[in-house]
């Protein structure tokens, strides 16, 4: 590769989008934000950059190592690049609305980080999600996950199974335990790899009562279809009352949920911890088939503007517009062909082509000595001057 070539090179991670993917992507955008809009969300847009204490408070301190960082040239301070929106929209809710109602907030932009999620994933995503702040119940946990269905269908994915769990099992077993920070730090790393022979030797080495150490054990095992909600109520019968609600929290979510989606495949995994450190509830993840990362996720985080001066229960979800273009299926809409309008100043053929572009036509002005031909212009037809007037002709 010569330096010519190598000046051409983007950063890993970061990636451009061509024709015809990006209109598709356009398309899309526009799509969803239409959908999140006829349920009632209402899109807000954040700052892609901020002074770094605020773009990291409250649970923007898990996405430090995520950000990068720069020096502001006018006031010296230091500044971020979002590498998360939903901080962001949090603090909108709470320091500018401060409403008494339920708020419905939809959100879409760039996000940089400064590592891929995954292998070969970006850095630069697409952001999009939706954000429900101000209700509690296990109906808004609902309508969240119903519209992250309805957000991946209108994509063109359709053979999806949804991961389901409960941050509070895990954190309830935890605080009965008595962990400390490193002991729960560890637990929570095992559990996340399903790493059972360290589990069992780390809570043999707790010395704690026959049933509680027998429930931290289970908590890797405890996934699959509807019967795992069965299997855990009866292995966890002795656990706390908070334990109880968090495990019935989860069933009558999967209750109403399948009732408005009865065809879809649900899974659950009670060592599900994503986001464990700012969700408080329900959390769930989106997968297809043939793709290891999550396609869209999100939970339960109450109290998440108590930071910003206003504490609200909340729940929301969010996912990569780019990930949603390259797995789906295409859109079905037909790319209309181009017309070549000739050089020439006729106040009719002027009147003419804006008429064909308010109709929707796109139409190419030719451009006089220019190189190429129709074909490289993409043109299927072209204006001519036919018996005292100018049509549309194919080519």
């Amino acid at each position: 590769m010569t330096p010519t070539d190598e000046s051409w090179l983007l950063p890993e991670g970061i990636e451009e989008l061509l024709p015809p993917r990006a209109a598709r992507l356009e398309r899309l955008r526009r799509h969803l934000l239409d959908l999140y809009r006829s349920w009632g969300y209402e899109l807000v847009i954040p700052p892609f950059i901020e002074y770094l204490e605020t773009l990291l408070t409250g649970t923007g301190n898990d996405l430090d190592l995520q950000t990068f960082k720069l020096t502001d040239q006018l006031s010296g301070r230091m500044m971020g690049v979002r590498a998360d929106m939903t901080p962001q929209v949090a603090r909108i809710e709470a320091r500018h609305l401060r409403k008494e109602t339920p708020s419905r907030l939809c959100y879409m932009g760039t996000v940089l980080r400064t590592r891929p999620a995954g292998i070969g994933g970006s850095r630069s995503p697409l952001q999009v999600g939706v954000e429900l702040y101000g209700h509690a119940g296990v109906a808004s946990d609902v309508e969240v996950l119903r519209l992250m269905v309805e957000t991946l269908a209108a994509s063109g994915i359709e053979r999806l199974h949804l991961d389901l769990g409960h941050v509070g099992i895990f954190r309830a077993l935890a605080r009965e335990a008595g962990l400390d920070t490193a002991q729960e730090s560890f637990l929570f790393d095992a559990l996340q790899r399903k790493a059972r022979p360290e589990i069992e030797d780390f809570v043999e080495e707790l010395k704690l009562s026959a049933p509680l150490s027998r429930m931290l054990s289970s908590l890797a095992t405890l996934n699959g279809g509807e019967e795992i909600l069965d299997e855990a109520t009866e292995i966890l019968r002795d656990g706390s009352g908070e334990l109880h609600e968090a495990l019935s929290n989860l069933k009558t979510i999967a209750s109403q949920l399948r009732r408005h989606l009865p065809d879809l495949v649900l899974h659950f995994d009670l060592a599900e911890l994503r986001g464990y450190r700012y969700h408080t509830g329900a959390v769930f993840a989106a997968y297809v088939p043939g793709h290891s990362q999550a396609v869209a996720q999100g939970g339960r985080y109450d109290d998440i503007g108590r930071v910003f001066g206003r504490a609200r229960p909340a729940t929301g979800f969010s996912t990569d517009l780019k990930t949603l273009v390259m797995l789906g299926s295409p859109d079905g809409e037909v790319e209309k062909g181009t017309i070549l309008a000739p050089a020439d100043e006729s106040p009719a053929l002027r009147q003419l082509v804006r008429q064909l572009r308010e109709a929707g036509e796109r139409v190419i002005e030719y451009l006089p000595g220019q190189p190429g031909d129709m074909r490289e212009l993409g043109c299927d037809r072209r204006l001519e001057w036919r018996d005292g007037e100018w049509r549309v002709v194919s080519v």
